[in-house]
């Protein structure tokens, strides 16, 4: 934070004085900040070892460094209880900030109440608003999941029943998922069935699942859906080594895995491409004016996402 002075002295050396001031005072190239701004930001998550997760967090700890910040991760593979846990350290540390990396707010009340307490705003990146998170800065999940289902009716032609893999603890996958199932039912398309998927290991988890739905019912089920990637590929992988074709597959977020199956031309027929360049900028934006000041004005910010198919995947990738 910076503190305005007013200089009451004159001649000479009061000019020279001001000019050392103004050459001194924290001026950086474009993008960064001087030592007053360096900030100290703590990371905390449950999903680290998610792809996506992964990215964002790695894009926003990119952009916080090249501003002079400090920012630490945690990571808690799906522990809310050590979530909490690492939130009360977090806050003990007293940073300028805490990011928490995705996870849903309500299962880390008594970890956002240790921040107030400290007096340390809480910001989010893919959760969900809540009492005591200043911003949560995502995609617009709903429509995530509204152009992936069509992409899957349109893969469909139009008619079928479909399995959905989903993770309700994330606000973000129970938000597409949300989105998704008017779209089937306004199609016609049955849902035989929403699959919880584990994480960590969540392609694994699809895998298994997507072969024991298969063995049950693989003749009625004409196409899979996938709250994200990674249980995608899962059901994806499932599909290959079962010789099954004509079952289409859709994911969100873009991952690289992702685009690259989906060139091949397989089961992966879509996937919806998540800005997260964007939201951690977004983020850092946030952190970095409300250090100054200025709190922000909406307690979400949702950026759009591209659908990305086999026709537009090279474009993508």
């Amino acid at each position: 934070m910076h503190k305005t002075r007013t200089l009451a002295a004159l001649g000479v050396l009061a000019a020279a004085s001001m000019l050392l001031a103004a050459c001194s005072g924290g001026s950086t190239p474009e993008g960064g900040a001087g030592d007053d701004d360096a900030l100290t930001v703590a990371v905390v998550t449950p999903y680290l070892g998610n792809a996506s997760t992964k990215e964002v967090i790695d894009l926003f700890t990119e952009d916080a460094e090249a501003r002079g910040w400090q920012v630490s991760v945690e990571d808690t593979a799906g522990d809310m209880n050590k979530l909490n846990s690492a939130f009360q350290n977090a806050a003990a540390q007293q940073p300028d900030a805490i990011v928490l990396g995705m996870g849903d707010p309500t299962q880390v009340s008594l970890g956002l109440k240790s921040a107030a307490d400290a007096g340390v705003p809480v910001f989010a990146i893919d959760a969900a608003e809540a009492d005591g998170i200043a911003a949560n800065v995502t995609s617009d999940n709903t429509d995530l999941g509204e152009q992936s289902a069509q992409a899957l009716i349109d893969a469909m032609g139009g008619t079928g029943s479909i399995v959905m893999l989903t993770h309700d603890p994330h606000p973000g996958v129970k938000a597409r998922a949300a989105g998704a199932r008017p779209v089937f039912e306004e199609a016609g398309i049955t849902i035989l069935e929403s699959k919880h998927v584990e994480v960590p290991g969540p392609v694994d988890d699809a895998r298994k699942s997507v072969q024991d739905i298969m063995s049950a019912q693989g003749d009625r089920v004409t196409g899979i859906w996938g709250g994200w990637d990674e249980p995608a590929l899962g059901a994806t992988q499932a599909l290959d080594a079962a010789k099954i074709t004509g079952v289409p597959v859709v994911g969100i977020d873009g991952q690289d895995f992702a685009l690259a199956e989906i060139a091949k031309g397989g089961p992966f027929t879509a996937t919806v491409k998540q800005d997260w360049a964007g939201i951690a900028q977004k983020t850092v934006e946030l952190i970095a004016e409300n250090a100054a000041g200025n709190a922000p004005e909406q307690s979400q910010y949702e950026l759009p996402g591209t659908l990305v198919t086999q026709d537009t995947v090279a474009e993508q990738d």
